[in-house]
């Protein structure tokens, strides 16, 4: 009786827990209220990564023709809220495909350059220093007195080379031109598409010295803009040589290529390098001291102070000053952005809004979606955008409590925010990094900490300081305390990249692990309410998926130099003369392995090696693959694969053992082969990238 009693009581409740689960349902969705508007740049991204993953170049009406369609979709379910949301996601992506297709398009195409010494005519786009010499680059370059090529040229001249080439001059000079390099390894970071889209179509080097046949001044304003910051370069480096000038150049001009590599490292290593990234704390730090400056200057003039909107006045002041900064540095896709959201903050201090928000770090991104599509898929873009938004989304979470703070203790305030900012862009940009970088630092909050208030009121002011006094000659005035800053700045990078453990290798994520990690961040970031921490358990798989992925045992270099095997946690290679440090570091960074060694003179777990050939065996009943050193030995028909840097002449029964030697590689770049225990399996980076017009095939085809 009591058990039936109890039965009724439940289904009596059930209509009631059912409304009050309605009615929490409600009030959740009536929180988020226009919210929804933030994942329509996320929906544009997908689209952007769906162009840049397919493996055959879609028909050139696609894109537009799913804009118009996934359009007429919208119009017809306008009325209806629900197929409405759906409707916009679709237009958002489809808009992200067509923006990236269309980018593609517009791009000139690439063409084989000469693979042997040519003389090389072209106009001078742009000069940028090095540690050791001058590197160029060449407008409309022409081959041998041919017709102009498209695609530009970037050549790095001889060390002792005497001439000083400046921005619009004509140059001519023999120098080894090589196209765009493949990925190191299927699958790997793909500079083919970089250079596709930055307009380049060869690198090299010079062979002689340079003959300088016409000088003239550059026209156009952007010819003119790269004078003027090779111009100030010049002058900084003149007054602050070395380590100093070359940092203190990148500061006020976005020139990276002087710093020594040892002190990328040392910065990379430490979790400063974005230090050197000009990006959004650089511009906030100008804008920030330009409308300090203009508004104690109006509010120091009574007239001003009584009858002018000095805080307005001193916003719009700011703004102009921080794109003058952008082009002066050079417009790159972070500063951009940044840009992007100081118009948005500076129109919100103009008409009395919030400046910063969620809202203008969308627009940002679907701005640069549609204007510069490639660069989604670059670090730049990912690591910026994955840390403004940590750190708005935090802060909004953690306003109250430190509302709390500030009261208690201004200086405790400040700490705390200047750890927390460093804390929630390092940790939201690292699974990024990670991906392209292969290591997480692991001191980036201490270094911030003490290397960023240095930069923000030491380094930068005097450096602003310089820029001003440069008309009048007297930029070392000011020139010189920013050394002191910079040096300062450069103990701590070296310090810090020195403790034990600074990095720690991590293992290389595949593709939708990082796609699933941006998503659980967006979920995170954007939502308001508790349904927000589901984002939490997504990010986790996300980090997670090394897991469910195993790297290659066995990979072959595209140019036929560079063998690698992984067996028992160790990176062993056989090298030829001319390999590619590049590509080894990549090797390295994807396996999380230390440094490569020699391959064994004695059998080491699976892997047993003779002057013949080396032969890697995962199971004792599994498939093997032979690594041939020589002559291939007696018993090679019995391997499961074979791969070689030459071309193997070996004739073997049907079926045969799976063959990948240097026509394999001449015709489809890298190798990665698995030894799995249903057979061998094998990716070639052809086969990873398809048919696009970024990859450049063997020569003659």
């Amino acid at each position: 009786m009591r058990a039936a009693a109890a039965r009724l009581g439940e289904a009596i409740a059930l209509p009631e827990r059912a409304a009050a689960l309605a009615a929490a349902l409600r009030a959740g969705i009536d929180a988020e209220r226009g919210r929804f508007a933030l994942w329509l740049p996320v929906f544009m991204t997908a689209g952007n990564a769906l162009y840049f993953s397919l493996l055959a170049e879609p028909p050139a009406p696609l894109g537009r023709s799913a804009l118009l369609g996934a359009g007429a979709l919208l119009a017809a379910l306008w009325r209806w809220q629900v197929p409405r949301a759906v409707a916009l996601c679709a237009v958002a992506m489809a808009l992200g495909f067509a923006a990236a297709q269309f980018a593609a398009s517009r791009a000139p195409p690439l063409t084989q350059v000469p693979r042997r010494g040519v003389t090389v005519t072209g106009a001078v786009r742009a000069v940028e220093p090095l540690p050791q010499g001058v590197r160029v680059t060449l407008d409309a370059p022409r081959f041998d007195d041919g017709a102009p090529e498209a695609r530009r040229v970037r050549i790095r001249l001889r060390a002792e080379d005497p001439a000083v080439p400046q921005t619009g001059d004509t140059l001519r000079l023999r120098a080894r031109l090589m196209p765009p390099q493949p990925p190191a390894f299927p699958g790997g970071w793909d500079l083919q598409r970089d250079a596709y889209f930055a307009g380049l179509g060869a690198y090299g080097y010079a062979l002689t010295r340079v003959a300088v046949i016409a000088h003239a001044s550059p026209g156009g304003f952007a010819a003119r803009l790269q004078a003027l910051r090779e111009t100030i370069a010049a002058r900084i480096q003149a007054v602050l040589p070395d380590d100093e000038g070359a940092i203190a150049a990148t500061l006020l001009t976005g020139s990276t290529a002087a710093i020594p590599e040892a002190d990328r490292a040392a910065f990379r290593d430490s979790g400063l390098a974005h230090l050197l990234a000009i990006a959004g704390l650089h511009i906030g730090i100008v804008m920030g001291l330009v409308f300090g400056a203009v508004r104690l200057a109006l509010a120091a003039w009574e007239r001003a102070a009584l009858h002018w909107p000095t805080k307005p006045i001193a916003a719009v002041a700011a703004l102009a000053a921080g794109a003058g900064y952008m082009l002066l540095t050079g417009a790159h896709v972070p500063i951009i952005r940044s840009f992007a959201m100081a118009c948005l903050v500076t129109l919100g201090v103009v008409v009395g809004r919030r400046a910063v928000s969620l809202r203008g770090l969308a627009l940002a991104m679907a701005a640069l979606l549609l204007l510069a599509p490639a660069q989604a898929m670059g670090v730049s873009f990912q690591m910026s955008f994955s840390a403004v938004l940590a750190l708005i989304a935090g802060y909004e979470a953690l306003r109250p409590a430190l509302s709390r703070l500030r009261a208690r203790s201004v200086v405790l305030h400040h700490l705390a925010t200047l750890a927390l900012t460093s804390l929630l862009a390092g940790t939201a940009s690292a699974p990024f990094a990670a991906y392209h970088f292969g290591q997480v630092q692991l001191y980036n909050v201490l270094a911030n900490v003490a290397a960023v208030p240095l930069t923000a009121f030491w380094i930068m002011p005097a450096g602003l300081i310089a820029l001003a006094l440069m008309p009048l000659h007297l930029e070392a005035l000011a020139l010189s305390p920013m050394g002191w800053g910079i040096a300062a700045v450069l103990w701590i990078a070296r310090g810090v990249s020195a403790l034990p453990s600074a990095v720690f290798a991590v293992p290389h994520a595949p593709a939708w692990g990082l796609a699933v990690v941006a998503l659980g961040m967006a979920w995170l970031g954007l939502w308001r309410t508790r349904m927000r921490l589901a984002g939490v358990p997504v990010i986790l798989l996300g980090l997670a998926s090394p897991v469910f992925v195993r790297p290659p045992d066995l990979l072959l270099a595209a140019d036929g130099r560079l063998a690698g095997i992984h067996a028992n946690g160790t990176m062993y290679v056989a090298e030829r003369s001319g390999s590619s440090g590049f590509t080894l570091d990549a090797w390295r960074r994807m396996w999380a392995a230390g440094p490569p060694r020699a391959l064994p003179d004695r059998p080491e777990g699976g892997l047993a090696c003779t002057d013949a050939a080396c032969t890697l065996r995962r199971d004792a009943d599994g498939p093997d693959a032979m690594l041939l050193l020589g002559p291939p030995p007696a018993h090679a028909c019995d391997a499961d694969a074979l791969a070689s840097l030459e071309p193997i002449r070996l004739t073997c029964p049907p079926p045969g053992p799976l063959r990948i030697d240097r026509f394999s590689l001449w015709r489809n770049g890298a190798y990665a082969v698995w030894l799995e225990p249903f057979g061998v399996r094998v990716l070639s980076d052809r086969a990873a990238r398809g048919i696009r017009p970024w990859v450049i095939g063997p020569p003659g085809q």
